[in-house]
């Protein structure tokens, strides 16, 4: 008993000590999106801890498991996933390396040596509806989406919800870029989609389209409507014509897996981030802060508070169903 407890403080330690690894999702580090945010984490990780990390940059799904893999043979630990496309490449390289840790970030994967981090996204989507409705003119919001999955789906039926908690008769336009995954780096494209938006009439439009979602807020700017950014804050690509930004807090997800790993409180199985753990949140700076009225940030405190406890119950697409609002 006594040897076995010995070998299995030096596994930790080895553990402890070993380089983290980070394996981007499609569309490039400095996406100025959900890559970049992981990006941020990582990076705070170097500067709190001194410690360097590696990182690859995939070019289709295919690089996937190789780039796992490789990590993972080469004694990264723990190798963090970003994104719901790399699911089964972790499941399986995962059960190839037992001895190594494993974290996703933005989706389920299975495994005993798996982390897997999730976020309750449309709790900030249904807010970013309510700030969408109360700074329309037109009663006319639009939603852009990258690969039409229900990940996407799930924050557009929550700024319905949100939009038509502030005004229920609002129309919400709702279209997505593709069924692949190059429909979250498509720029072009989604400026395309958003000008079609707003030629009907939307005068707020948020998107949750990754690299593609940089088309959108351009085509918003370059209007003189509103866009509306999503996972890292982008009110500053255009400030004074981004209302504000849905933080999904994938920063926070890398930088605790990198620290839970060398500190020894990383578990496997799945977290949920939302509103009330800090992993959801709402950009609010001073390149939009002219933009969000007394009554709208009263509005959007009261939101937040009352979603976090429970008072408003977002709906849920995973666990309640297809969309009320279509």
């Amino acid at each position: 008993m006594r040897l076995l407890s010995l070998l299995a403080a030096i596994l930790a330690a080895q553990q402890a000590l070993a380089e983290p690894a980070v394996v981007y999702s499609i569309g490039g580090k400095f996406d100025a999106s959900f890559n970049q945010a992981a990006w941020v984490g990582a990076e705070r990780f170097r500067t709190e801890t001194g410690q360097g990390y590696a990182e690859f940059e995939p070019e289709s799904v295919a690089q996937f498991e190789q780039a796992l893999r490789r990590f993972a043979r080469a004694g990264n630990d723990p190798v963090v996933a970003i994104g719901f496309l790399q699911a089964d490449a972790v499941t399986k390289v995962a059960a190839e390396f037992p001895d190594r840790r494993f974290t996703i970030i933005d989706m389920v994967a299975e495994g005993p040596n798996v982390q897997s981090v999730v976020f309750r996204e449309h709790e900030g989507a249904y807010l970013a509806g309510l700030m969408a409705a109360m700074a329309s003119r037109t009663g006319r919001i639009g939603f852009v989406g990258g690969m039409d999955i229900p990940l996407i789906r799930r924050f557009a039926c929550a700024y319905a919800q949100g939009a038509r908690s502030v005004n229920p008769a609002i129309e919400v336009y709702v279209a997505m870029t593709g069924d692949t995954p190059a429909a979250f780096a498509d720029p072009v494209r989604g400026a395309e989609i958003a000008r079609g938006q707003i030629d009907r009439g939307a005068d707020v439009v948020m998107q949750a389209a990754g690299g593609t979602g940089v088309g959108v807020l351009q085509a918003a700017a370059e209007a003189g409507v509103l866009g509306i950014g999503t996972d890292s804050n982008q009110n500053g690509l255009h400030p004074g014509h981004v209302l504000t930004s849905v933080l999904k807090r994938i920063d926070v997800a890398v930088h605790g897996a990198f620290t839970a790993a060398q500190d020894g409180s990383w578990k496997p199985g799945v977290r949920s981030l939302g509103l009330a753990e800090g992993g959801i949140g709402i950009a609010l700076d001073e390149h939009n802060r002219p933009l969000v009225t007394p009554r709208m940030a009263a509005a959007l405190r009261e939101a937040s508070d009352a979603i976090a406890t429970g008072r408003i119950r977002v709906h849920d697409l995973y666990t309640d169903g297809p969309c009320p609002w279509g």
